[in-house]
């Protein structure tokens, strides 16, 4: 059965996903979602580092809440600054985050939420996976922003992976 479905969570996912974003039940888009969920995981199988355990399923809804939040907050500062550009605050720059999450589906967590993140622009783990250089859009408090990701992601991920 694992040959055959490789992430069964990640094929319901994709099978409801379709077909909430196409807002249809038809036959025809119910057979292509099946297609795409058990499809999809099965070409993409080895890009997958080692297989997750998550620990923490309470703690899986708190990030995402916590992530569609501050995604929602950035959001609004991206769009003050788009609007606004006169009420920029601080310029953008560069930010290393010292990282104690070695776990790499935690690591690819981690860096998918920080690029999805309004205001971020690129990101960069090191070679040793010690470090995270981050683009931020406006970079007051380095510390602050360093202290956030720690405790708000990495933290969070770290009860998720290890």
């Amino acid at each position: 059965m694992k040959k055959l479905l490789p992430a069964p969570l990640v094929s319901i996912g994709l099978f409801a996903m379709w077909l909430l974003l196409n807002r249809s039940l038809g036959l025809g888009q119910m057979l292509l979602a099946l297609l795409l969920a058990l499809g999809l995981p099965l070409m993409f199988r080895q890009l997958r580092p080692q297989r997750v355990r998550v620990r923490r399923p309470v703690t899986v809804l708190r990030l995402c809440a916590r992530v569609m939040w501050d995604t929602t907050l950035s959001n609004i500062a991206v769009l003050r600054f788009l609007l606004l550009p006169h009420t920029r605050r601080h310029p953008a720059d560069f930010v290393k985050i010292p990282l104690e999450l070695r776990d790499p589906n935690g690591l690819a967590v981690l860096a998918m939420i920080v690029c999805i993140t309004p205001g971020t622009v690129w990101a960069e783990l090191s070679r040793d996976r010690s470090m995270l250089m981050l683009h931020v859009l406006e970079v007051h408090d380095r510390a602050a922003i360093v202290r956030h990701v720690q405790t708000h992601y990495e933290r969070p991920l770290m009860e998720i992976f290890e």
